[in-house]
């Protein structure tokens, strides 16, 4: 039962950590001032296709799940499902959390209140993520790749991480470019949201993995004493 109630709670806010990441990209693009890298080329898509983004985010984590595939020159049939599922999830998540935006709160009429859209997807996306990744549970695809590509290529976690977002930044931006003629998907807001959420994660964690892992783990204190060791 212990273990069985530290599960629920982990795919809790691990699902509801994504659906606040979601809602974190949404605001990024109603705010229209260029969105993560991590997103980039999944909204140039939408803006170069007009399929949701939803569907174009599902279309982008496969991408990723291939190139994974194909740099360890093996499938794991397990880990693989797994990484579709939350990349359909995370689809459906980005879909409705947009939906939500658009519908239920005012669009932004001014660049002042773009910016304000942009500086407040940015504290959700970091708030989104502290869930997912205090989780422990299976990362995304984009995430996923990061590691193989750390792995496979004997790099810094960090600079692989970097070398992936710029090449996403170049894909998207190439998309853009080729099909609407503009950056479209890139912009400010993408800088912005490269150099700033991993510090605003670090904030979070600061005020928040205690206490997560505190209500994750309470019923089982060897391994609440475990993580904070």
């Amino acid at each position: 039962m212990k273990n069985g109630g530290i599960t629920a709670k982990r795919l809790l806010i691990y699902i509801a950590g994504l659906f606040i990441l979601a809602l974190g990209i949404s605001f990024s693009i109603v705010a229209n001032l260029g969105v993560s890298p991590v997103s980039s080329l999944a909204y140039a898509i939408t803006l170069a296709t007009g399929i949701s983004v939803g569907m174009t985010t599902i279309f982008a984590n496969i991408i990723f799940i291939i190139i994974q595939v194909l740099l360890n020159r093996r499938i794991d049939l397990k880990d693989f499902g797994i990484q579709l599922i939350v990349a359909f999830l995370f689809g459906f998540f980005n879909d409705a959390a947009l939906w939500i935006t658009k519908h239920f709160l005012p669009t932004p009429n001014s660049t002042f209140d773009s910016w304000i859209y942009m500086i407040i997807s940015l504290f959700i996306v970091g708030f989104g993520l502290v869930f997912y990744l205090n989780s422990k549970l299976p990362l995304m695809p984009y995430d996923s790749l990061t590691y193989v590509i750390s792995d496979h290529f004997k790099w810094k976690f960090s600079k692989a991480k970097i070398i992936s977002d710029v090449a996403n930044v170049i894909l998207a931006t190439i998309v853009c470019l080729v099909t609407i003629h503009r950056l479209g998907s890139i912009g400010i807001g993408t800088i912005i949201a490269a150099y700033m959420v991993g510090k605003i994660i670090a904030f979070y964690m600061k005020l928040m993995k205690d206490p997560l892992n505190h209500w994750l783990y309470k019923s089982n204190p060897e391994k609440e004493q475990q993580i904070h060791s």
